[in-house]
């Protein structure tokens, strides 16, 4: 049995947390608490493309606020 995700046209949304974290997920699947879609559903490449142009920090937020606050 082939694993969906797998599958070259499996479409997939991005979602993003609360510190802004990143992550694809399978647009079949009922995205999880505290996620919110911002991209999609489309195949992975171009969901990875967003990701890779979006996510440019990846220290989780309140960390890059957090170093923010000691800059001043």
């Amino acid at each position: 049995m082939a694993n969906q995700d797998d599958d070259q046209d499996q479409r997939y949304v991005v979602v993003i947390n609360h510190e802004e974290q990143y992550s694809l997920w399978p647009d079949y699947s009922p995205v999880p608490q505290g996620w919110t879609v911002v991209f999609g559903p489309d195949t992975k490449s171009p969901c990875l493309e967003y990701v890779k142009a979006n996510w440019t920090d990846m220290r989780p937020k309140s960390l890059r606020e957090s170093d923010a606050g000691h800059l001043h």
